[in-house]
């Protein structure tokens, strides 16, 4: 897996926010939950290099997190400044 340099975080003290409402979002997704337990270990992405622009909220923050625990790259983009919450 490549190890990008080239991004750019608003606000690195939001961190432990984000990862608290990513935590709660996950509990009310299940199916990718779901996902994450039924391919745990198994990286069926693995080799898959996905890129996405979408709104960066903290459902956009969990459906990421499981594509990287399914094996796959990520590159992201947000696809609009006024919805993008930070902490995610």
């Amino acid at each position: 897996m490549s190890a990008f340099t080239d991004y750019k975080v608003a606000d690195m003290s939001l961190t432990d926010w984000g990862r608290k409402e990513v935590t709660i979002a996950e509990t009310e997704m299940p199916g990718l939950m779901a996902l994450r337990q039924e391919f745990k270990g198994k990286a069926p992405l693995k080799g898959a290099r996905i890129a996405g622009c979408l709104h960066m909220t903290i459902q956009t923050a969990v459906l990421m997190e499981t594509l990287v625990e399914l094996g796959a790259e990520l590159r992201w983009s947000s696809c609009n400044i006024f919805s993008t919450q930070d902490q995610a």
